[in-house]
């Protein structure tokens, strides 16, 4: 037992490990390609040298961390392979077919317009070239779109059926799949909040250019274009945001509970703005979730239902299968004590079925089958013992949540000054504490975007897909020493990667530095 634990904890510690320094690079491709595309078009438009000059700038970091967000996501997807082979069968052919048409369609668009974007300046036409550049931005686009579908169904499984024959789920609407509102909703979300990140990139190297008093036009020409596209980025990011949180309240009420360590919930419920959560809060005994509580009344209510009056479950409520209406009725639902029942139920009747099967015996096969359909929704439950076990962290999932939002409060602001400053007040861009600011700002727009996905993926444990399979029976069967090993192997190598990565950035920027950028 100890060491399937040890096993699961190191496999969930290797992937988050990967995933985390993958979205290093991932959101800074997405939205540095489009601003490329941007640049690209300025001058094709009006014809000036200069914005040549700035795109091909821009361009040149965009393939350094293109380069390097190609080799941690493949490592990321072979782990499905080696560490949860479990999953991986589980999910059948549905997590596997938007991975294969992002690998078919997606990265091969990248891969052959990405050629022509870089090499191909004095061998196609310039419109050619710009066509180019925009379907790498497309192809980047695209990729994520894939990725996160199959994401998606992980938080919310639609169009599947599981087949007790072949002991695992069939896709049976790839159009439900592919169109899962999680999935569109999420892909919007993360690529405007790739716009934002890249747009602080871009500020906050051009803030460091105008720090050392080099290529001063070209970096008021790139903030510019930053400014805007940053701005339109965090708007959409924020209205997406919205979306997201009524999915979450829709198809996962638990997840949104722990985002505000929300215990008990009623109707018209206010949004923690800022407080502590209380370590010894266990659910069901009645001590105060969250100190020193600072709260938006009927906030919540309306950022997940957009209904002030609305009731929104709190965790004891879930595991009680509690619903309050707004006349103040209590409505039962399902117990999360009932669903560890109906979860053990469908995981007997599959065992039933497996064993009539082996005998041949087809009455006994159809009964288990009709069993097993009855409470399959619950069926990840049956692999707990305590309803306890299906609340996912929550002090992480509630500090991560108000540290994305604080971050992204920020950096609307900053994109909103940084617009002033470069259109109604140009003297700011000679002040050292803006370039500091902008420095500033790229640690910060990091540091959100990692925060969204910890709430995304910490606040769904201990699923791997939603309802259906807890980790603990997604992993390999293989040692907990070998992951350990792996981990610390993969630690290794990707902070060397990002290490060279930056080294490598940093030495192109001030060597452009010294040199004068435009013509």
């Amino acid at each position: 037992m100890n060491d399937l634990l040890g096993v699961v904890d190191w496999s969930r510690a290797l992937f988050a490990l990967t995933a985390m320094y993958h979205w290093l690079f991932v959101p800074l491709t997405i939205g540095l390609s489009v601003i490329v595309a941007i640049m690209e078009t300025i001058y094709v438009r009006r014809g000036d040298k200069r914005w040549l000059a700035v795109t091909k700038f821009w361009m040149t970091l965009f393939g350094i961390n293109f380069a390097c967000g190609v080799a941690t996501g493949i490592i990321l997807e072979f782990e499905f392979g080696t560490n949860w082979s479990n999953y991986s069968w589980f999910v059948g052919d549905i997590f596997g077919a938007p991975l294969a048409i992002e690998g078919i369609l997606a990265f091969f668009m990248e891969a052959t317009f990405v050629a022509v974007m870089f090499f191909g300046w004095n061998k196609v036409s310039t419109r050619f070239h710009l066509a180019s550049t925009w379907l790498t931005a497309l192809g980047v686009s695209l990729s994520a779109l894939w990725i996160l579908v199959a994401n998606a169904w992980m938080q919310n499984p639609v169009g599947m059926e599981f087949d007790p024959s072949q002991m695992r789920n069939v896709m049976t609407d790839f159009v439900q799949v592919a169109f899962n509102p999680v999935a569109i909703n999420k892909f919007f979300h993360a690529v405007f909040s790739g716009w934002v990140l890249a747009s602080v990139f871009v500020i906050g190297v051009a803030s460091w250019m105008l720090w050392k008093r080099r290529n001063a036009e070209a970096m008021r020409m790139s903030l510019k274009v930053a400014s805007w596209f940053g701005l339109a980025g965090i708007v959409l990011t924020f209205y997406t945001g919205d979306g997201s949180a009524v999915q979450v309240a829709r198809v996962q009420p638990m997840k949104l509970a722990a985002m505000e360590a929300l215990y008990e919930g009623k109707p018209g419920q206010e949004l923690v703005c800022f407080g502590f959560v209380n370590p010894d809060k266990k659910p069901g005994d009645g001590l105060p979730a969250v100190n020193c509580e600072v709260s938006i009344p009927y906030g919540l209510s309306v950022l997940a239902n957009h209904d002030a009056g609305a009731f929104v479950p709190g965790i004891d409520d879930l595991i009680a299968g509690r619903y309050i209406t707004q006349n103040g009725d209590t409505v039962n639902t399902v117990s999360y004590a009932e669903r560890i029942t109906m979860g053990k139920k469908a995981r007997q009747a599959l065992r039933d079925f497996g064993a009539a099967e082996k005998k041949g015996d087809r009455q006994g096969m159809e009964l288990a089958r009709a069993e097993l359909k009855a409470n399959y929704k619950y069926f990840g439950y049956g692999y707990m013992s305590s309803p306890e076990e299906a609340v996912p962290p929550v002090a992480l999932t509630f500090y991560s949540f108000r540290i994305m939002v604080i971050a992204g409060g920020f950096l609307l602001l900053l994109f909103m000054f940084v617009l002033f400053a470069t259109y109604r007040k140009v003297s700011l861009l000679e002040k050292s504490w803006l370039h500091w600011l902008g420095i500033f700002s790229i640690p910060v727009v990091w540091i959100c975007s990692e925060a969204g996905w910890v709430v995304a993926e910490v606040g769904r444990q201990p699923w791997t897909i939603q309802d259906l399979l807890p980790r603990n029976a997604a992993i390999s069967s293989i040692s907990a020493g070998s992951v350990q090993a792996t981990f610390w192997v993969f630690t290794a190598i990707f902070t060397a990667l990002l290490i060279a990565e930056i080294s490598i950035m940093l030495r192109y920027i001030n060597k452009t530095s010294k040199a004068n950028l435009l013509p």
